[in-house]
């Protein structure tokens, strides 16, 4: 299977609002190596990450962290491996809006 590192995804979603940050292509596999968190407006708050199977409608069982602190300026990255299939989707929200949300990682075809 050929190989393709790079930046899954990147956003900044609205407050409170759960959003896409990747979603898997189709006959694509997908290995994420880290996903990075950054606060970046000087204000602590909280964030959440979940992992919808084929894009299945929001439950509790997907999430990964939820509102998990956040302290002012800081950034983490979560380094954990995670594997998709064709349509996963990765959705990201913050409490804040001023939360960056960045995936990395492989997809094999």
């Amino acid at each position: 299977m050929p190989e393709t590192r790079l930046v899954l995804g990147q956003s900044i979603p609205a407050a409170s609002t759960l959003t896409a940050l990747y979603t898997g292509p189709a006959a694509t596999q997908t290995v994420v190596s880290t996903i990075s968190v950054c606060e970046q407006n000087g204000t602590a708050t909280t964030y959440s990450i979940s992992i919808a199977v084929a894009g299945a409608a929001d439950t509790p069982a997907q999430y990964i962290c939820k509102n998990a602190p956040l302290q002012a300026n800081e950034t983490k990255a979560i380094t954990v491996g995670i594997t998709l299939g064709a349509t996963d989707v990765i959705r990201v929200l913050s409490a804040s809006g001023n939360v960056s949300f960045n995936a990395f990682g492989v997809q094999l075809t």
